[in-house]
């Protein structure tokens, strides 16, 4: 049975691209404004939205708020050219789950839709068996886990789909973090957390621009601000959740391009005033970002990437880390065999 989208938009000319683009798959329902669209939700059962901000009368930030008042079975995507970081963070406190930005790409457009209703999908199959299994709470709180470990995952895969990078690079870091969590001597329980919430590390990737995300040469001095955003951005998307999960992975999102010697971003830490999710994670990412071919540059080889670890030990990286990180390069170099891409 096909799957119900509501697309709400004020310009027919934006309805009439993605009607084009879902109708093959979906049924699609057009609302050219925020009344019109409430009114078919108050009717007609709708799986998702896809949501303009600028329309008259009723702004989509209000159209959201209103849908999420009745309930919050209904994913919302953002659509918008409004893409200026108040306008994104806005839509994120009312309820929207994910935020596309104009001119949008199909494919990117088709993959956000694909993902999010399979995760809504899962999670009214989780509702309707907690129901049904009531005295069986132990089964039932492993499934949730199972399932917020798994949305944390592809969350994490469309921040690096976007970049055009592949799903094993969340996987490899989460490992290298894993490993070096516990040779650090990190409580195994808390591992086990920070590993399964290391794969939202990039998040805030959603929310730049592919021009500047995909770009082949070197970033402009303003791109690159640009880009520094993403870790201000992805902590500020799900900072707010009182799930243990989301709380880690919204420190690791904030924090893993902070450098030991203060130099780093967004907030300039220093020292161990960086949380040790940050530290961790920075060397995790920068070894295999640096090891993988990206669209801006070739990958390096191991010896001139041992080097740059040795001399960013105390700089970039925190000393005790990087002295672990070379006490288990076997380890380490395993992994990234065993999880490379194909």
């Amino acid at each position: 049975m096909k799957k119900t989208i509501l697309v709400v938009d004020d310009t027919k000319l934006n309805i009439e691209i993605l009607l084009n683009l879902l109708e093959d798959k979906y049924n699609v329902i057009p609302a050219l404004n925020g009344k019109k669209a409430l009114k078919i939700l108050s009717k007609i059962e709708i799986d998702l939205i896809l949501l303009d901000i600028m329309m008259p009368e009723m702004d989509g930030y209000e159209v959201c708020r209103k849908v999420k008042e009745k309930t919050d079975d209904i994913p919302v995507i953002f659509i918008t050219a409004k893409i200026d970081d108040d306008s994104i963070e806005r839509a994120y406190d009312v309820g929207g789950i994910d935020f596309v930005g104009k001119p949008f790409s199909p494919r990117e457009v088709m993959s956000r839709v694909e993902a999010h209703l399979a995760l809504s999908t899962q999670t009214k199959m989780l509702k309707t068996r907690k129901n049904e299994l009531e005295q069986d709470n132990i089964i039932l709180y492993k499934e949730i886990q199972e399932t917020q470990k798994e949305i944390i995952f592809k969350m994490g895969a469309i921040a690096e789909a976007r970049s055009k990078e592949t799903g094993n690079h969340v996987k490899r870091v989460a490992r290298y973090s894993e490993l070096l969590a516990l040779k650090y001597g990190m409580d195994k329980d808390e591992v086990s957390v920070f590993t399964e919430a290391s794969p939202m590390h990039d998040i805030g990737k959603v929310a730049i621009e592919d021009a500047i995300l995909n770009k082949p040469g070197k970033l402009t001095p303003k791109e690159f601000i640009r880009m520094k955003e993403h870790a201000q951005l992805g902590y500020d998307m799900i900072k707010g959740s009182s799930r243990e999960l989301l709380k880690t992975a919204a420190i690791i999102a904030h924090q893993h391009h902070e450098k030991y010697d203060g130099t780093g971003y967004p907030q300039g830490l220093k020292g161990e005033d960086i949380h040790i999710y940050g530290r961790i994670t920075a060397i995790a990412d920068v070894f295999d970002a640096l090891g993988t071919h990206r669209v801006y540059k070739e990958a390096w080889d191991d010896e001139k990437i041992f080097q740059l670890f040795r001399d960013e030990k105390g700089k970039h990286f925190d000393p005790k880390l990087v002295d672990i990180f070379f006490d288990n390069l076997e380890e380490i170099l395993k992994i990234r065999d065993e999880l490379a891409d194909k």
